[in-house]
């Protein structure tokens, strides 16, 4: 792979690192316990790795409200553990990716404690700070994700400060030039440690509307997605005033411009928006925004073949010369084997899913535990860790689901994650999911994982070339990977019944069996798939 474009069409492995390996007996995963795990990240075949925030932090949202930039938070290590994980994981050809949380910081960050004291300090214009209106309310109507008004009171100043998350998590002013240098002076930080590049958190956070226009208020009918809907007012609102400013490209090319100095280092952005797929390519376009950026269309409740086909086709109509990065779950959703197999979740199904997200155009993330076929855990409210979920329980019930420890072993305690009290328990439906269990079985979702990625980076169709869908009826899914030279059908049943779908134009010239999945076959044109199933073959020529 070349190493100054490893990242397109890579797969991206995110580690979650309070719940990967706790090698002190503290409860919570570590920087070591990532390194003890890089060998068996390594037999995925994986080409990277995304390492979730591990920054010295309150922890108030579990490392994504920073109070120091350029240090490791005790609870995860130290420097020279962070420099071990790198150095390792290199030896393992492995690239290292980390999460850069730029839009806002701590309340506890040097920064907000200095911006807040009063109006005439040095960083007084480093937050987004406001008069209150004439009655002492907020300055508009801005509302925060986790609930309720994005402004805080801050009786020192007097004024309002914005925060699109937790309280405690106040938004910098990014039309401040000097926030903007000392952000990039942070991520100039890490690139001369050695990372391979960045995830960026809540990229389109970084700018507000400097007229602080009140957001319109969205219809009844458009109040999903994102994983938001009624219970949560933040779906009452179009986002248009403290989400996505044009001035948030800018700032993109700005960075872009740093990371062009570190030959092979990538950004991926996380986009969260109106119109996401939109923004997913106004950010890509081009050699000066970001490398790659994902969003949550494929990490709804949305499971359909028509959904992904749609959604892919919306994206590809955009892009234009961007790139995309999918993903269908992460640290923020529940597991995809519960979100979309709705309780009927097969063996078969969670590794054809898999595969089907490494056959798309574009990078992957994968998020630890999908190589097992994780699913949500169930947590009780006394054990809720997620502001989230406190917040808005029981219509939701947080992100804690998804972020419980790995299972290790099926044998020993707390499933091989720890010996003290883990943060979050261990789901007992997960001890059978175990790695220890599924490396003796040859057919176990892991291994099948394995294999397919193995066999993957032997067809670079599949990795960098074109795709264009055929037309076939639900649950099926089919489209075309080409380049100049080669051409390959693949094929997905999303259902539990085997399907049939004729397919008269398609000259097959060679059925791949290899790749380790349940496999269909063609005859006379029709394709038969068996539940779950999947079909990759070579096409005789350029359809």
């Amino acid at each position: 792979m070349d190493q100054l474009t490893w990242w397109r069409g890579a797969v991206i492995y995110q580690i979650y690192p309070r719940s990967m390996l706790d090698t002190n007996g503290d409860g919570v995963g570590d920087l070591q316990g990532i390194i003890k795990k890089l060998d068996y990240i390594a037999s995925l075949n994986v080409d990277a790795i995304w390492v979730s925030p591990f920054f010295t932090s309150p922890m108030n949202d579990f490392g994504y409200d920073i109070s120091d930039y350029r240090d490791i938070d005790p609870m995860f290590g130290n420097m020279a553990d962070f420099d071990e994980l790198i150095a390792k994981a290199h030896s393992l050809d492995i690239k290292v990716v980390i999460d850069q949380v730029l839009s806002h910081t701590s309340d506890q960050h040097q920064w907000f404690i200095e911006s807040r004291q009063d109006r005439t300090n040095k960083k007084q214009d480093w937050y987004v700070w406001a008069e209150p209106k004439e009655d002492g309310t907020a300055p508009n109507n801005w509302l925060a994700i986790f609930g309720g008004c994005a402004w805080e009171w801050e009786p020192r100043r007097q004024q309002y400060y914005l925060h699109n998350f937790l309280t405690s998590q106040p938004d910098l002013n990014f039309h401040n030039p000097q926030v903007r240098t000392a952000v990039l002076a942070n991520v100039k930080f890490w690139l001369d440690k050695g990372v391979d590049g960045f995830r960026l958190d809540a990229i389109t956070f970084c700018f507000h509307d400097d007229l602080l226009r009140d957001n319109p208020a969205k219809p009844k009918d458009k109040r999903q997605g994102r994983g938001f809907s009624e219970d949560n007012p933040y779906a009452y609102q179009y986002h248009y005033f403290n989400n996505t400013r044009p001035e948030t490209v800018s700032f993109i090319e700005e960075l872009r411009a740093l990371i062009n100095h570190y030959p092979g280092a990538v950004t991926l952005g996380e986009v969260s928006s109106e119109d996401s797929l939109a923004t997913m390519a106004e950010y890509t376009q081009g050699n000066d925004r970001l490398h790659m950026a994902y969003s949550f269309e494929l990490l709804t409740n949305d499971y359909s073949a028509s959904y992904i086909r749609e959604t892919v086709e919306a994206l590809e109509g955009r892009i234009g010369d961007g790139w995309p990065c999918w993903a269908i779950g992460n640290h923020d959703v529940q597991r995809v084997a519960s979100r979309w197999g709705q309780g009927r979740a097969s063996t078969d199904m969670i590794k054809m899913l898999n595969a089907l997200l490494c056959s798309l155009r574009g990078s992957v993330c994968s998020y630890q535990g999908e190589e097992l076929g994780l699913t949500e855990a169930k947590i009780d409210f006394e054990q809720l860790q997620d502001p989230f979920g406190i917040a808005f329980w029981p219509m939701f019930k947080g992100r804690d689901g998804c972020r419980t420890p790995m299972p290790w072993s099926n044998q020993m305690l707390n499933a091989g994650f720890s010996d003290g009290l883990p943060w979050l328990p261990v789901a007992k439906e997960h001890y059978s999911l175990a790695v220890e269990s599924q490396e003796l079985n040859k057919d176990s979702i892991l291994n099948r994982y394995r294999a397919f990625l193995a066999w993957r980076k032997q067809h670079p169709v599949l990795i960098d070339g074109d795709i264009r869908f055929i037309d076939t009826p639900e649950p099926t899914l089919c489209f075309i990977r080409s380049d100049d030279n080669i051409c390959y059908l693949v094929c997905f049943n999303l259902g539990e019944v085997e399907q049939s779908v004729l397919l008269p134009s398609v000259e097959v010239e060679l059925e791949f069996i290899d790749h380790g999945l349940v496999t269909g076959n063609i005859n006379n044109g029709v394709l038969t798939l068996p539940p779950y199933g999947s079909f990759y073959a070579k096409l005789g020529k350029k359809n």
